[in-house]
């Protein structure tokens, strides 16, 4: 009888602890996504193409803001970024309002940045609206496709 009264009481209490643990071990994830995020716009502002494409996985496909046409392959995403770091020196980007959903080892970040960069001697800020996927790679969210499109003017 004494054995069963303590091993209820252990059931409890490891009920009780798994209860308090779930909601962080739920928003772990989101949290996550969120971190590869901000560690994308760090990078970015270092203008430096070779260390911004190993956040990339090696068959990502970038739509950039600049650009005409979809990139994809390791060569053509950093024609991307060494035109992008030409014509928007100092660039450096800030978030506005994310939505981050996770299904699984994928996951998805929408919602809207401004660029910023300098220009002779000004800066200038650049509106634009995105999209990352991101697929799990081991403990690294990697990105595999990010589109980003400069936001349209209001209608009149």
């Amino acid at each position: 009888m004494r054995f069963r009264l303590w091993a209820s009481n252990e059931a409890v209490a490891l009920g009780i602890v798994l209860l308090l643990v779930a909601p962080v071990a739920f928003a772990a994830p989101k949290d996550d996504v969120a971190a590869a995020t901000m560690k994308w716009a760090d990078t970015l502002a270092q203008d430096d193409p070779d260390k911004i494409l190993p956040l990339y996985a090696t068959d990502a496909v970038l739509w950039g803001t600049l650009s005409p046409a979809v990139r994809s392959g390791r060569a053509a995403m950093r024609d991307y970024f060494v035109t992008a770091f030409k014509v928007l020196p100092g660039l450096k980007v800030n978030f506005g309002d994310q939505v981050i959903r996770v299904y699984g080892s994928t996951a998805i970040n929408t919602g809207y940045y401004t660029f910023s960069y300098v220009k002779d001697g000004e800066t200038k800020t650049l509106p634009a609206r995105y999209s990352f996927t991101y697929v799990l790679d081991g403990e690294n969210w990697m990105i595999v496709d990010h589109h980003s499109s400069a936001m349209p003017s209001p209608p009149k």
